[in-house]
């Protein structure tokens, strides 16, 4: 079959475009508001943009409390979401007002970051703390800007669990990092397969694994 975006031409009972454009990294983004108030809400139009230097994104549909708070402070952290977590990542996308914490919804604890305010879950099994770059509103191809707001932010301080770390690299498989793919549903990783690089396409000298 074929269909236009656009058109909503698909005649399936819901579009198809994010389970083919899928499994998508979920940026669990903890922030706070001015008042003190700490946020946490899950955002799977997420991915980290650049390595040096490191910067991630994610985009936001409409300007939620996650993107006034770190618009209005400064900063903000990238939880990794994972497995065991799956359920109060989840239950993070309820929409709460701005004085409600999600944290305190699903029963998590924080723990405070070391460079910048907001607090990171405890739980998790990596961090990533961020200080605010920029938004940008995406243009469609017509002109007018889109409903997303696109936070970027560089990343100033990087939180592993040391239960995570596997004969020197972060173990992906081992924690159970999620992805969010299509519908209702999620795509975690518990299986990882490598390729060596061609040369000079970086990465050459790590030698392959089985998992």
């Amino acid at each position: 079959m074929f269909y236009e975006p656009a058109r909503h031409d698909h005649g399936l009972p819901y579009s198809p475009l994010k389970a083919i454009v899928g499994p998508r990294p979920i940026g669990w983004i903890s922030s706070l508001s001015p008042d003190g108030v700490a946020n946490l809400a899950p955002y799977s139009f997420f991915n980290l943009i650049s390595e040096a230097p490191p910067l991630v994104m994610f985009s936001s549909v409409g300007r939620k409390d996650s993107v006034a708070n770190i618009e209005a402070t400064g900063e903000f952290v990238c939880n990794l979401a994972t497995l065991d977590l799956i359920d109060a990542v989840n239950l993070t996308s309820a929409p709460v007002p701005p004085q409600v914490s999600e944290f305190d919804l699903a029963g998590l604890e924080q723990a405070p970051s070391r460079l910048v305010r907001p607090p990171r879950v405890a739980a998790a099994a990596a961090a990533l703390e961020c200080v605010y770059v920029e938004t940008i509103r995406p243009r469609g191809r017509a002109g007018p800007v889109s409903g997303q707001h696109m936070v970027i932010g560089e990343v100033v301080g990087v939180y592993m669990a040391d239960t995570a770390i596997v004969d020197g690299r972060f173990d992906t498989a081992g924690v159970g990092v999620i992805a969010r793919a299509g519908y209702l549903d999620y795509a975690p990783v518990d299986r990882l397969v490598e390729r060596r690089r061609p040369p000079g396409g970086g990465m050459g000298d790590v030698p392959l694994r089985n998992k």
